[in-house]
């Protein structure tokens, strides 16, 4: 059997992430338990990283939660004693190519439920063990400071039946892409972008449209989850085409400035529309769309194939009472956690 792997993503996707790994290939699912898929790779030098997932680990210790009081904690310094990271950083070198030996060890936590100590508590118990068994030095969180260049990252996590404790893969989490060069308010989380893109259904030859496309991360996800799409983005936001045009440079995405109550598309143009709609969350919306919201619903039946599907998260579901005056019926309804917010991923079609 390959090291079991953990991927850990964003609260309501784990079944998302779970059949991205099967479809893909990435490797055989073991388990999956809350905001983490735990699964052995398909080959040993074999990194895999959905692109659903925040960040993928390898699994280094679990026990039992040890409680949720002070005099708990020094349970979870023995959690990373039973730890084996000379093993640990062998299986990270064969995964990642990377010779290099990490210069320092630095720990993120996070726990279910109330607890009488700190994230940071618990971050300490562990870092300041591993940084005694691999003589190294140990970066807290406490601080506020990244922790330095070359750092070894380790997520600790407490659900109250299991203490679990991962090294990171790579030297910086997945969620973080190589293309996000240039951000704008509202930009929607990668993993959460991917995820959208996967319920589309995505095929060779589609177009994708996105009215509204703030920095282009939606169509950008499209563009890499299935190549061989022809993506369109539009935005009113002049600093907005910008972004999306930095990051979507060498991809086959197409951004123009346009207000998305009146795209210059023709009637029936995308096989697919994506969108995270501006509904004054992050970024009000403007134009003819601040006059008149559902000329919003309008232009997205209007543009959509008859055969087509939209794939939009929404704030709540009483969004779908103007979806369905518009003659569109939703098929697939999934509430997903982010930034504190719940909003829905939601996959509609037009009625016959």
């Amino acid at each position: 059997m390959h090291p079991s792997l953990v991927a850990r993503c964003v609260r309501g996707l784990e079944s998302v992430l779970a059949a991205e790994i099967l479809d893909r290939g990435l490797g055989t699912v073991t388990a999956l338990h809350h905001r983490a898929v735990y699964f052995a790779p398909t080959a040993p030098a074999c990194a895999p990283r959905p692109r659903t997932a925040d960040d993928v680990f390898l699994l280094a210790a679990q026990g039992a939660d040890p409680g949720r009081t002070k005099p708990d904690l020094p349970a979870l310094a023995g959690l990373a004693d039973r730890a084996d990271p000379a093993r640990l950083l062998s299986r990270r070198r064969a995964l990642t190519r990377a010779a290099d030996r990490p210069t320092g060890i630095d720990v993120s936590a996070s726990f279910l439920g109330r607890r009488t100590f700190s994230r940071y508590d618990a971050e300490d118990a562990v870092g300041e063990a591993l940084s005694r068994r691999m003589s190294l030095p140990y970066h807290s969180r406490r601080t506020g400071d990244a922790p330095p260049p070359g750092s070894w990252g380790w997520r600790l996590t407490l659900d109250g039946g299991h203490a679990t404790l991962m090294a990171r893969i790579d030297e910086r989490p997945a969620h973080r892409r190589p293309y996000k060069h240039r951000t704008v308010p509202g930009t929607l989380h990668p993993p959460v972008a991917a995820a959208l893109a996967a319920l589309a259904e995505l095929r060779p030859g589609h177009t994708v449209l996105d009215p509204c496309c703030g920095a282009g991360t939606l169509l950008i996800e499209a563009a890499l989850t299935r190549p061989g799409v022809h993506c369109h983005g539009f935005d009113l936001s002049p600093d907005a085409v910008a972004a999306a045009r930095a990051n979507a440079r060498g991809l086959p995405v197409t951004v123009r400035r346009s207000d998305a109550g009146r795209l210059p598309v023709p009637d029936g143009f995308a096989d697919r529309v994506l969108c995270n709609p501006p509904w004054g969350a992050q970024v009000r919306p403007g134009g003819v769309l601040a006059e008149e919201p559902s000329r919003w619903w309008a232009e997205v039946r209007r543009v959509l194939a008859p055969d087509g599907t939209a794939v939009l998260l929404l704030p709540d579901p009483a969004a779908l009472t103007a979806a369905l005056r518009h003659r569109l019926t939703p098929v697939h309804v999934q509430r997903v956690r982010l930034a504190g917010a719940q909003p829905f991923m939601i996959r509609l079609r037009p009625a016959d």
